[in-house]
Parts: structure tokens; sequence; C-alpha cells
């Protein structure tokens, strides 16, 4: 029998037992700082499959001291990272399958038509907090995993099961599983891209701008400055800069992405009463980051323009710029690449359609495991990135098992399969 035939087979009959470990996962409500339950499960599922495991709580004082940490705490006591091992016989690939276990917080309980934790499936869906970001997504890599050693598979090369904390403020997780040594000659990472395959992945980062005023009565307000005034030149401004940014951006991969690198403004504190001109203003935001540059070269950018815009004012007046918060960098697998072939080849063997193939609009993981891990890395998951962070959320189970099987298949392509 075919490799596909029995890889399909063993997925086909699987399917209720997986449902029912994806509803306990989903079911664990693994936010910032809770993430020790999920991750104990997914640590005995791994034993169960047959692989070594190691379970470890990151030293956040060690991972401070890297350039690119970043991170909301420094105290993860409470939220360990797991990483499954099968080594490989020898003269293979290696590979990274990497996936992370938290999950933003549920938001607005009176916006869900269920508990956000429920699990419960209604019409081939699963919903609940983090089903399609992204433990949808984990469950087809164990899934993979799963098939390949139960049906017998032995592989040349290693492969790491990445099973992360902390991703949605940063990347801590990963960045310390990169510095245990766990990377390899490439990665795949099943955030929710629906279906679609990612080899380009932006960066971002949190930028803060405070703009100066002149405090007056507002009877008289010709006598100060509004600095709510100038945060309007000032957003002008980096509606222009974000506009000359993504003209520079040819590639192809981002032709069906209307802005591929947005800068966005999330957050406006200004003034203090009424009756007076407010004399400061605070813009938070943020500006995304091309896989072919650094984050050095785009704050560089944003600051040199910003210092030289045309307002009087702000000339005498500059605006402070400060960098914050999370960061993400960006990623990217050239798309020749061996594993991209490999992936493309088994996506139209399963699905019978070749994939669509473009720059993913967001950040992920995978710039930290390309250019910290040396592990160039392409996204490709179940999930719709429209369901991801809002109310209901939910993905699909089909998709579940199409992508553990076009995963599997990559797997033992990639790594050196032999037995089955």
């Amino acid at each position: 029998m075919l490799v596909k035939e029995k890889l399909s087979n063993w997925l086909m009959k699987e399917q209720d037992n997986a449902v029912r470990f994806l509803q306990k996962t989903v079911q664990e409500a693994s936010t910032t700082g809770n993430e020790t339950g999920v991750q104990h499960l997914i640590a005995q599922k791994l034993k169960d499959i047959g692989l070594e495991v190691d379970m470890w709580y990151p030293d956040g004082e060690e991972l401070a001291n890297h350039p690119n940490f970043c991170a909301s705490r420094t105290d993860f006591s409470t939220s360990p990272n797991v990483v499954g091992i099968w080594r490989g016989t020898g003269n293979g690939r290696s590979l990274v399958l990497n996936g992370h276990i938290d999950v933003v917080p549920e938001g607005d309980l009176t916006q869900w038509d269920e508990h956000p934790y429920s699990g419960k499936v209604i019409d081939g869906k699963l919903y609940g907090r983090g089903s399609t970001d992204m433990k949808g997504g984990n469950l087809s890599l164990l899934l993979a995993i799963q098939a390949l050693k139960e049906t017998g598979a032995q592989l040349k090369g290693d492969l790491f099961f990445h099973s992360v904390i902390e991703e949605e403020s940063g990347g801590a997780g990963t960045l310390a599983a990169v510095l245990r040594g766990y990377k390899a000659d490439a990665a795949i990472i099943p955030e929710p891209t629906n279906m679609k395959i990612f080899p380009a992945q932006q960066g971002s980062m949190w930028f803060r701008l405070t703009i100066k005023g002149k405090a007056a009565h507002g009877g008289t307000r010709y006598e100060g400055v509004s600095a709510i005034e100038k945060a309007g030149v000032v957003l002008s401004a980096i509606k222009d800069l974000e506009s000359i940014r993504n003209k520079r951006i040819t590639d192809s991969l981002y032709k069906d992405i209307p802005i591929p690198v947005p800068i966005n403004i999330g957050k406006i504190t200004g003034g203090n009463w009424p009756s007076s001109v407010p004399d400061s203003v605070e813009l938070e935001g943020r500006i995304g980051v091309a896989p072919n540059e650094t984050l050095e070269e785009v704050k560089a950018e944003l600051e040199s323009y910003l210092s030289n815009l045309s307002d009087s004012w702000l000339k005498d007046h500059p605006i402070s710029i400060e960098w914050f918060g999370a960061q993400w960098l960006p990623g990217l697998i050239e798309t020749d690449h061996t594993l991209m072939n490999t992936l493309c080849k088994n996506f139209e063997g399963v699905t019978g359609n070749a994939p669509i193939i473009e720059a993913s609009p967001w950040g992920t993981d995978g710039g930290l495991l390309s250019h910290v891990g040396d592990t160039p890395s392409i996204v490709f998951g179940p999930g719709v990135t429209a369901v991801a962070h809002y109310p209901n959320e939910y993905i699909e189970i089909a998709k579940i098992m199409e992508a553990a099987e076009i995963i599997a298949l990559t797997i033992y392509d990639w790594c050196g399969g032999e037995n089955i």
C-alpha cells in the first residue's frame, strides 16, 4: 500500500480521538501565565506517541539578556515549554514543527454564543478560544507525527515538536527553545493561514510618540499650541510614510495584500481638561517590517522621517520616539527551497489543487526561528485568520485532518522516511 494511503487511512480512523483531545486542550484556558495544565496534556500526548519529552520553565532573567527577547514578563514559573524529540537514524534532514500554546483573552463573554472554552462541536466546527489560533494547527502536527509512528515509519533526520508559550506577546517561548538547542534545517509553523502557504512573514514593532504643545486657556486658545492639532500633522505624515514604504515592495507574494507593511496607530492619549489647550499627546502604534528589512533599519526610517517634518513647531519641539513592548522579527524562506517544493507537492497530492502561496500579513515565531535559530520557516496550517482573536472562534475539523496528512507526507519526504 502506498505511503499516502496508509497515512490517510490511519488519520480517518483516528479522527474522533483527535477531536476529543482537541476539546481537552481548548478547555484549558491557556492565557498568559496559565499554560501549565495544557502543557502537561501535550507532554503526555508526546510520551504516548513515543517521543522523548523535554519540559522546562524558561529562565526569564537569562532570556532578558538576549537582544531579541520580547515579553510582557520575565517570570515563567507557571508557563513551561514542551519539546518532543524523535531522533532520526542518521544522514537525514532535520525539521522543527513549531506551535504556540498560549491564547489571547476571551474578551466580552456576552459576544460568545457558547462558553469561550467549551470545545463544542457544531456542524463540523470545533468552537473555543485558541481553537484556530492555534491549537487546531498544533493538533495537525501531533496527528502527523502519530500517524507516522503508528504506521511504522522511521526517519533519517531528527524531528522536533515545539509547544511554546508567549507567542502572542513576542515569542519568548520559541526563543527559549532555540537557545536550548532545538533548531533544525527548516521548520513548519501551522498558524491559521486558511491552508495557504506563507514563505514570507511580516515582522512588526510597537512604538510610542510624544508630541508636545503649549498650554493655554481654552478661551484664548490662540495663545497656545494644541498638541492634538499637531498630532493630526503627525498622523498625516505617518500615512504618507506608510505609502512610501509600501511602494517599494514589488514581490509578487504581496500582490493580493493591499498594504504589505502597515503602520497602525492603535492608541491616542492627550489633554486633561476641556477648557485647556492640550500640551501633550501620546500616540502608540505598530509598524510592519518587510522580510528584507531589519528592525534597526525600520526604526531609523521612522525616526528620520518624523524628525524632518516641515511643521515649524515640530521642528523646534521634536517628537519623542520610544520603542517598547512587543516585536516580531520578519521571516523568509526562498520560494524554491526544497521544503517549499516538498510541501507544495504534497498539498497538491492530498487536495488535488495547487496551493495559494503568498506573504503573511502578520508576524509569527518564524522570524525568531529563521534569524536566531538559523531555521528557515514556512507558515502553513488550518484555521481562518478572520476568526482568530474574535468571539465564537472555531476551526473546521476536516481542515485539521487535511493539514495533518499534508504535513505527515512532508515530514516523511523531508526527513528521509523509511519502512511504511
